[in-house]
């Protein structure tokens, strides 16, 4: 992507933010040595941090383990909202991301189109992901 290795981005945010390797290891619970071999990369070694401490770094960093590694995140457009589920979603003070989770719904190409739709669908996801409704369990 921009041709630097991770431990080249890792220095190079580290720097930008004006934190010494002592503060990145504490910051992110990582021993100060290993930053140090990820980002100087010793030839002498192959050092192959887990995704853990990727995203203990970026974390650490503010920045993603994304970023760190060179890699585009495809972004998934938000959906449009349709009215009548605009309407049920204020009505029940739902978050946006379940406002956009309910707008990506369809069925053979059709999406629900009434408040009385929307409400039943998001109270079948919520009674299925919450454990509600199930034989034997009043709802």
């Amino acid at each position: 992507m921009d041709g630097q290795t991770m431990g080249q981005r890792i220095k190079q945010r580290r720097e930008e933010l004006q934190i010494s390797l002592t503060q990145l290891s504490e910051k992110a619970g990582v021993a100060k040595g290993y930053i140090w071999e990820l980002e100087n990369e010793n030839s002498d070694k192959d050092v192959r941090p887990s995704a853990d401490t990727v995203f203990k770094i970026a974390e650490a960093l503010g920045t993603s383990a994304a970023d760190l590694l060179g890699k585009k995140i495809q972004q998934t457009p938000t959906p449009d909202i349709p009215d009548t589920l605009r309407q049920f979603a204020e009505a029940q003070d739902l978050t946006e991301a379940d406002v956009e989770m309910l707008a990506r719904i369809e069925f053979r190409g059709e999406k629900p189109e009434t408040k009385d739709d929307w409400q039943y669908i998001y109270e079948s996801i919520r009674r299925t992901i919450l454990g509600k409704g199930k034989k034997g369990e009043q709802a």
